[in-house]
């Protein structure tokens, strides 16, 4: 029996690890931190659980093959799917603009805001019920298809493919202003501050959305992982926690072990890096196997930016059963010194409907401030001096508290603040590059990558995750730790085994 490991324990590594199981490879896990999930996480404070990951899911609706595969690997299998009525509400004046799950209500709602808008609203209607037809593939790789695969495929995306084309050749701000109404225009530009952030960021989630491709897994992300977790387990995998991989050993192409941080070496036949790549490419292999399609994107920021988050979990006694799931409304007493411009708008997130999450009586709030460049530089160099670090986040904090009961004056006295996660917490706890969510931020100029995992010069390291296909996230994590045992199977000449 083959052995192989796995380094990092997120939903890329559970999935390789899980599918590794099931078609006879012995294998084990080296995760960094004491729990497993990688972002996909959530911790406790003060007698509240604080979800530090799941937004909403793409893969949730039943009888799609994402679907399937989340079910396949322990993640759905019988669990309750929340879905909230509206994806997102924003506040402009007096006027609320809501993104609702029913499309056809979300438009007569914007015309009646805007009956000026008449066409850009129907068609943009239009385009996201175009996307209704879109399914994650979650098949073979493309790498691995042969002619007559890679045709169907292609012509699977017919109807997706120039909706996609139509959004990526403009921005978001661009977007937005063809809109008259400034309620409209404000709501669109909300999705991404200015800059070349390509209308794909706002078209595509909307159409999962209503379409009804993307909810909510009650439980919450941590649930979702700890469930992955034990089916790994459950079919034989190991688990080695706490075990930050920091060294690799090559000889003649070949990997031939592994250094943890606390001492220990593992050997194997095969390895899979289910990490961060510049944390691979720069920090375990040295920078001696660069990969020019990573490196270009990290040399171009502009083209090529990374997205992190300031995300703030707030304890309410209260309830929030009459307010939106998410709401983003407008402020102006936010001070973030790092950011070049002043914070406009905060975007508050309720779990109301996870009674688990809070006391009785109580409901847990979460706020996340985007972050991009130079902000990011600005909390790698604040993390030096720890004082005033965990200062400037209790700031920040006590600020977002301060907006909310400017917001909401009946809440006064009844907010406290539980926690305040920066761009160094992700860099720190889940070696997550500069603390990024995400993969690469699509923008006009930069160009999709799309990578099959394969090391340069190296034979048996591969590597797997969100940073392989974009838009990344957790269905990536999901189907690239699927492809990497299917690239392995194929390299050891046997049938996988999907199911």
């Amino acid at each position: 029996m083959k052995k192989l490991v796995i380094i990092g324990g997120g939903i890329a590594g559970l999935t390789a690890g899980i599918f590794a199981q099931k078609n006879g490879f012995e294998s084990i896990i080296l995760e960094k931190h004491h729990t497993l999930g990688g972002e996909c996480t959530g911790w406790d404070r003060q007698g509240y659980h604080i979800d530090g990951c799941i937004h909403w899911l793409v893969g949730t609706k039943e009888e799609t093959p994402i679907r399937t595969l989340w079910e396949t690997v322990g993640a759905l299998d019988d669990i309750e799917i929340y879905e909230p009525k509206s994806f997102m509400a924003v506040e402009y004046e007096d006027v609320t603009v809501h993104f609702y799950r029913d499309l056809e209500k979300l438009k007569k709602s914007w015309l009646k805001i805007s009956p000026e808008d008449k066409n850009m609203i129907e068609d943009f209607c239009k385009d996201i019920k175009k996307l209704h037809t879109f399914s994650v593939p979650v098949g073979k790789p493309f790498d691995m298809m042969n002619i007559f695969e890679k045709f169907k495929y292609m012509f699977s995306m017919k109807n997706v493919g120039p909706i996609m084309n139509k959004y990526n050749k403009i921005s978001v701000q661009d977007f937005a202003q063809k809109f008259k109404h400034p309620a409209l225009r404000t709501a669109i530009s909300s999705f991404l501050p200015e800059g070349d952030y390509s209308a794909v960021s706002v078209i595509f989630p909307l159409g999962t959305f209503t379409g009804g491709q993307s909810s909510i897994p009650m439980g919450g992300s941590k649930a979702l992982a700890m469930r992955m977790a034990d089916r790994y387990l459950s079919l034989g995998g190991k688990v080695e926690t706490s075990s930050e991989v920091v060294g690799i050993d090559i000889e003649e192409k070949t990997v031939k072990e592994i250094k943890c941080k606390n001492g220990n070496y593992y050997e194997a036949d095969y390895f899979i890096a289910a990490t961060d790549a510049n944390v691979l490419y720069e920090h375990l292999l040295d920078g001696k196997y660069p990969d020019q399609q990573f490196q270009k994107r990290y040399d171009n920021t502009k083209d090529y930016p990374l997205a992190s988050n300031i995300y703030i979990g707030i304890g309410y006694k209260g309830s929030m059963d009459n307010i939106t799931r998410t709401l983003k409304f407008p402020v102006e007493s936010i001070d973030i010194k790092q950011n070049e411009k002043p914070i406009e708008y905060l975007q508050m997130t309720h779990y109301a409907y996870e009674p688990n999450f809070a006391p009785e009586g109580h409901t847990v709030i979460t706020f996340a401030i985007n972050q991009f460049e130079p902000e990011l530089d600005w909390w790698e160099e604040l993390i030096n001096d720890k004082e005033t670090y965990n200062k400037e986040k209790t700031r920040i904090g006590m600020s977002v508290i301060k907006a909310m009961e400017t917001r909401f004056p009946y809440m006064q006295g009844k907010l406290k603040l539980l926690d305040v996660a920066s761009p160094q917490t992700y860099a720190k706890y889940c070696n997550a590059y500069r603390g990024a969510f995400m993969g690469f931020w699509p923008t006009l100029q930069g160009k999709e990558l799309r990578h099959n995992g394969y090391i340069k010069d190296l034979n048996n390291i591969f590597l797997s995750g969100q940073w392989l296909q974009p838009p990344g996230g957790l269905p990536t994590s999901l189907v690239t730790g699927k492809d990497t045992i299917m690239r392995l199977c194929k390299k050891e000449r046997r049938e996988f085994i999907a199911v």
